[in-house]
């Protein structure tokens, strides 16, 4: 069984370029597009990896992190924040609310697909 990644970002050009580059490298993909929808997405089927935006509407991706933290069903996935928040500051708090890994927009696709590999293999 492939893996399952959970994307959420508002950005609809955004979703459609990592949907395909996800799909192409043979995993499966759910999309949210804001932060509750994100955390309804995890309730009906937990994904092995979240790519998470912080700029999200209703709630921020700081907040989705820390409630995937907080619940023993989801301890073992794997949060990569992928942001245009790039500063010192926002990738220490990213980081404190427990995303395993923090890739800033623009990205390169080569790097946030080994990023990805990378964190399920750690989980794995």
């Amino acid at each position: 069984m492939s893996q399952h990644i959970l994307i959420v970002d508002d950005e609809p050009s955004i979703v459609l370029s990592l949907e395909f580059l996800m799909r192409r490298e043979g995993f499966e993909v759910s999309v949210a597009t804001d932060g509750e929808e994100a955390l309804q997405a995890l309730a009906r089927r937990t994904p092995d990896l979240v790519i998470l935006d912080i700029m999200l509407p209703k709630l921020n991706g700081f907040e989705v992190c820390q409630r995937i933290r907080a619940d023993a069903r989801w301890r073992g996935i794997k949060v990569l924040m992928l942001t245009a928040k790039g500063r010192d500051t926002e990738v220490a708090k990213g980081l404190g609310v427990g995303a395993d890994a923090y890739v800033t927009k623009p990205f390169s696709t080569r790097d946030l697909v080994a990023q990805v590999k990378q964190l399920l293999e750690q989980a794995g």
